[in-house]
C-alpha cells in the first residue's frame, strides 16, 4: 500500500536537519513529535538489531469515521518510525483505537486483551497500545491499572498526535505502563505523517468534540467541547491531498453543522463548503455527521447549488417521538425534523437520505416506537443504522427509571429493521436504467472481472473492469439493483 503523509514529507526532512537528540526535546508542535519520530527510530533500530529481523505493528479500529482516520495518523507516525505494517494481531506493536458509544465495545476490547496477553508472552519483543474514546472513561483506566498491566501504552482521543512521543517512552522503558490522558484538546497538530486507506479519498477533520449533550451519549465526556479548525488550515490540507490524488474528500466532525461557532472569527459550515468546492482537481465533497438543530437554510441553498457536494446528507433520527425526542436532549421534534426534510428534498430532489435510530430508550413505549415507523414510512431513508439503546455510565440517561424490557426492545428492534429494510431496498433501486458517475475503489473481492465503487449518492455499484480503474470515475449504466447495491456496465 503507498504512503501518503499530506505536507509532512517534505517538512520532515526540514525538520530532521541538523536536529541534536542528545538536546531536550522542543516544545513547540509539530517539531516535538519530529525529535520523537527520529528518537523513536533509533532505539526501535537497537531492537531489530537484537531481534535479527523487522519489528510490525497492526492498528485495530473500532468505531466511527473519525476514529478511522485518526487510525491513518497512527499508522503514518509508525511507518516513519520504521515498523512495518502486518494484518494480525501476531504483531510487535498492537494498537486498539477503541469506541465507547455503546458498552459491547468496551466488552470487545477487554475480551480481546485476554488474546493478546497470551500472544505477548510468546513475544519477547511484544508491546500493547490502547487509545481512544475509551481510554478517557476514568474507570477504564483504573481497570487497566489493576487488571491489565500487561499493556504498554494507554493514551486518549486528544492526543492522537502524540504517538511518538509515546512510543519512544515505551521503547526506552519497555517495563513501565505508559498512560497519557488528556481531558480537553488543547491544540490541533495535523502535520504528521498520515498513512491513507485509499490514495483517491480522504478523510479530512474540520472540528473535534461535542457540545450537545444528548442524554444518551457519552461521546461530549470523552471527546470533549467543540473546537473547529481554523478554514486555512483546513484548505490548506487538502489542496496538498488534491495534489497527491484525492478526488473526494470526507468533512468529519461529531456535528459538522455547527462548525466555525468558536474561531476567533467565526465561519459557518456552509461558508466552508462554498470555499472547499472551489479547490481545483476536487470532484466530490462529502460529510459528517450532520445534527438536524443545525442544519440551516444556507446549508441547504449551498447543498442545491453546487455540484461537487454529493447528494448525500446523514441526518440521525434517533426517534420519531417527540416526547422521547426532548428526553434526549435532542433540541427537534419530529414536526420540525419532518419539515427539515421536506426542505431538503425541495431543494436537491434526488437526495440520499440516511440515519441513526435508537430502539428501547428509557420510557419507549408502543406508541412512541410507531412514530418512529411512521418517520421511517414518510421519510423513505436509503439506509439506517439501527441500535438497540445501551446504557452508558456517566449519562442521564443511564439514571432513568423506565428501562425497557430486553424482549420488548428485541421485538421492536425485528420489526424496525424489517421495515428499514423495505424501504431501503425501495429507495436504493430508483436509479436503475439511468447512468451515473462511479468513482471506482476496488477489485470485487468475490468476482476478481469486477471493479467496485460508489456514485455520488454513496450507493454501491459493481461492473466489469480491472485495477487499472482504481481512483477514476467512471460512467456507468445502472442494468440490475439488487437489494443495496447495483450491476452495471461501463458506459464507453
Amino acid at each position: 500500500m503507498k504512503r501518503y503523509s499530506m505536507r509532512a514529507n517534505e517538512k520532515y526532512q526540514e525538520l530532521i536537519a541538523g536536529m541534536d537528540l542528545t538536546k531536550p526535546a522542543p516544545e513547540n508542535e509539530p517539531f516535538r513529535q519530529y525529535y520523537f519520530i527520529e528518537r523513536a527510530k533509533n532505539k526501535l533500530k537497537e531492537i531489530e538489531a537484537e531481534a535479527g529481523r523487522k519489528l510490525t505493528f497492526n492498528v485495530i479500529t473500532f468505531g466511527c469515521q473519525m476514529n478511522a482516520r485518526d487510525s491513518e495518523k497512527l499508522r503514518g507516525i509508525l511507518e516513519e518510525i520504521g515498523y512495518v505494517r502486518v494484518e494480525t494481531e501476531e504483531a510487535d506493536l498492537v494498537i486498539y483505537n477503541t469506541c465507547t458509544v455503546r458498552d459491547n465495545a468496551n466488552k470487545k476490547v477487554y475480551g480481546r486483551l485476554g488474546k493478546l496477553q497470551s500472544l505477548k508472552r510468546q513475544n519477547p519483543y511484544m508491546q500493547i497500545g490502547l487509545c481512544g474514546c475509551m481510554m478517557q472513561e476514568e474507570q477504564v483506566i483504573e481497570k487497566m491499572k489493576k487488571s491489565y498491566r500487561f499493556v504498554n501504552l494507554i493514551f486518549g482521543t486528544h492526543n492522537i498526535y502524540k504517538l511518538a512521543e509515546l512510543v519512544s517512552r515505551s521503547l526506552e522503558q519497555p517495563d513501565q505502563m505508559v498512560i497519557d490522558i488528556q481531558q480537553s484538546a488543547d491544540q490541533v497538530v495535523e502535520e504528521l505523517p498520515v498513512d491513507r486507506k485509499y490514495s483517491f479519498k480522504s478523510g479530512v477533520n474540520i472540528m473535534y468534540g461535542c457540545n450537545n449533550f444528548c442524554t444518551y451519549c457519552i461521546v461530549p465526556y470523552v471527546r470533549g467541547r467543540e473546537k473547529s479548525r481554523t478554514p486555512e488550515e483546513i484548505l490548506c490540507e487538502i489542496r496538498q491531498i488534491v495534489s497527491e490524488g484525492v478526488v473526494e474528500v470526507m468533512l468529519l466532525g461529531q456535528n459538522v453543522n455547527s462548525y466555525g461557532k468558536n474561531l476567533e472569527k467565526p465561519v459557518s459550515f456552509a461558508e466552508l463548503l462554498v470555499m472547499i468546492q472551489e479547490i481545483e482537481g476536487l470532484e466530490r465533497i462529502r460529510f459528517m455527521t450532520s445534527h438536524p438543530k443545525d442544519l440551516s437554510p444556507e446549508l441547504i441553498e449551498v447543498m442545491a447549488k453546487y455540484p461537487k457536494i454529493c447528494p448525500h446528507q446523514h441526518l440521525p433520527l434517533q426517534s420519531g417521538s417527540s416526547r422521547l425526542l426532548q428526553k434526549m436532549n435532542r433540541h427537534y421534534d419530529k414536526e420540525s425534523y419532518l419539515d427539515l426534510v421536506d426542505r431538503i428534498r425541495a431543494a436537491v430532489p434526488d437526495i440520499s437520505l440516511t440515519t441513526d435510530i435508537i430502539v428501547g430508550f428509557p420510557g419507549e413505549t408502543e406508541e412512541d416506537f410507531l412514530e418512529t415507523m411512521d418517520v421511517v414510512e414518510k421519510v423513505r431513508y436509503d439506509s439506517a443504522f439501527t441500535f438497540i439503546y445501551s446504557k452508558r455510565t456517566g449519562t442521564p440517561a443511564a439514571a432513568m427509571e423506565d428501562q425497557v424490557p430486553e424482549d420488548v426492545i428485541k421485538d421492536r428492534f425485528d420489526r424496525l429493521l424489517a421495515l428499514v429494510q423495505k424501504v431501503g431496498r425501495e429507495q436504493t433501486a430508483r436509479f436503475t436504467g439511468q447512468t451515473k458517475k462511479v468513482l471506482v475503489e476496488q477489485v470485487n473481492e468475490q468476482d476478481p472481472s469486477l471493479v467496485t465503487g460508489r456514485m455520488d449518492n454513496n450507493s454501491v455499484v459493481h461492473f466489469p473492469g480491472d485495477a487499472s480503474l482504481i481512483g477514476t470515475l467512471v460512467d456507468v449504466h445502472l442494468d440490475e439493483c439488487h437489494g443495496f447495491y447495483y450491476m452495471g456496465t461501463a458506459v464507453r
